[in-house]
């Protein structure tokens, strides 16, 4: 459904609408208890009651205040974040995610097409050297998001078999021959970017799908592959609305929510714990909002291997959902403090929960910190997913940085390991302030590549 007059029926249609026989004070009041909340409860501290249009600004400081005071119960006045690079190895991808910037048709990186894309495919060689320079500089984890391009395959056995496939085309398989640039297999770009004990987080549940087409194998089986690949911990991106009537309209080729979840599984069955996220502001209403916390409270009920749930706000500006007028903005201010306030109420099983510089910039994140967020992101070191949509808010954030914003808010700045088993309080008075849980990190400041190190008095 890419046709946006088909689209926008849909929306209109929805089966699910944010109504209750709730009410906003009796929500409230469950929250504050610590009451396992139910759909109704997550949709009236979301629309602050639907006894009323629009946002109550009282009530949402109540839930706010509600949201905060659980954080510092559930993990105290910590704020982590982690020293990490993003290595993103293609932007080629043929799915169509109408909320999706990032990437770039795979027929604009073939041989014979002209090479003014602006987009990119990484070999696995370049990747293990932009890791291994990320590594030398401190970091601890590489996280890698890519695009789905047809010449992926899982390893060497898994292209022998799309190879083979009567018609590789209808499995979204090319050979590498058709273009300019191969990305290996993810075997092979898991395993270069395994260097020297850096944790490797990447593979989402569309990418294993991807990794497992033209097949009959389990999730599970993939990730042990990757998993033996030197893949440390999965992303729970990918994950948008889990709604699909909501999935429909934003990403249509896209698998389904009940695709989503056994991948999910399937990563943890494997042994990796793994993130999860949602991305709001779109086409979606208050009711899938909670019905998404809802599946993703289910699967930690059932699996227990989520470290961390990631509100990302849909940044709108350069996505074919805003070119096409099926949306004219994001989530406001207001909906972005009540998503991270309702996750961190409503997700009573997950200790984590993380706010976005880059999504929101300095002033606002830090006000999330006091609406239920208690993790920073990580350094970064280069993004482009959110750039690419037409985010301006940078793509890197050093461990100074983080020191000013937290300490500003009263709060303590702590580095952390990707699964949080490993923590460092940063000292704020030091004279300088750089990551030292990465397998080469010493305290060297993490610098961007545009700064120039202090020199030696």
């Amino acid at each position: 459904m890419t046709d946006p007059s088909d689209a926008a029926a849909a929306v209109e249609d929805f089966d699910h609408v944010p109504e209750t026989d709730q009410t906003f004070e009796n929500a409230l009041a469950k929250a504050r208890d610590g009451r396992r909340l139910t759909i109704d409860d997550g949709v009236e501290l979301l629309t602050t009651g639907t006894d009323r249009a629009g946002i109550d600004p009282v009530r949402k400081e109540r839930v706010l205040e509600a949201a905060d005071q659980r954080r510092a119960e559930v993990v105290g006045d910590d704020v982590t974040f982690v020293a990490n690079l993003n290595n993103n190895v293609t932007t080629a991808c043929d799915t169509g995610c109408l909320f999706c910037n990032f990437k770039d048709r795979a027929s604009e990186f073939e041989v014979d097409a002209p090479d003014d894309h602006g987009g990119f495919t990484k070999t696995p060689a370049e990747s293990r050297r932009a890791v291994e320079d990320a590594v030398e500089r401190g970091i601890s984890e590489v996280c890698s998001v890519s695009g789905l391009h047809p010449a992926f395959a899982l390893d060497d056995d898994h292209r022998k078999r799309l190879e083979a496939h009567p018609d590789p085309e209808q499995v979204n398989y090319r050979s590498p021959d058709a273009y300019t640039t191969s990305p290996g297999t993810y075997v092979d770009q898991i395993r270069a970017m395994s260097v020297d004990g850096v944790h490797v987080h990447s593979i989402t549940p569309e990418e294993a799908y991807h990794a497992r087409r033209g097949t009959d194998r389990s999730y599970e089986s993939i990730y042990r592959r990757l998993r033996a690949a030197g893949l440390d911990s999965a992303p729970g991106t990918a994950a948008e609305i889990l709604v699909d009537e909501v999935r429909d309209v934003i990403c249509p080729a896209k698998i389904d929510t009940q695709e989503w979840l056994a991948a999910m599984e399937g990563a943890m069955a494997a042994g990796l714990p793994v993130t999860a996220t949602i991305m709001y502001g779109h086409v979606e209403n208050e009711k899938h909002r909670v019905m998404h916390l809802k599946r993703v409270r289910d699967l930690q009920d059932r699996t227990g291997g989520i470290t961390e749930f990631v509100p990302l706000s849909f940044i709108h500006q350069q996505t074919p959902l805003y070119e096409h007028g099926l949306v004219d903005g994001g989530a406001t201010d207001a909906e972005d403090e009540l998503m991270i306030a309702v996750s961190r109420l409503f997700l009573d099983n997950i200790e984590n929960i993380q706010t976005s510089w880059v999504k929101f910039g300095d002033e606002k994140s830090l006000k999330t910190l006091s609406c239920g967020a208690n993790d920073f992101m990580g350094t970064l070191l280069s993004e482009e997913i959110t750039k690419r949509a037409g985010g301006d808010y940078g793509e890197f954030r050093s461990i100074a940085d983080y020191v000013d914003m937290v300490t500003a808010i009263g709060r303590r700045p702590v580095e952390r390991s990707t699964d949080y088993e490993r923590r460092r309080p940063v000292d704020p008075a030091a004279d300088t302030h750089g990551p030292r849980l990465g397998p080469h990190a010493d305290g060297t400041p993490l610098l961007d590549g545009r700064e120039v190190a202090p020199a030696d008095d």
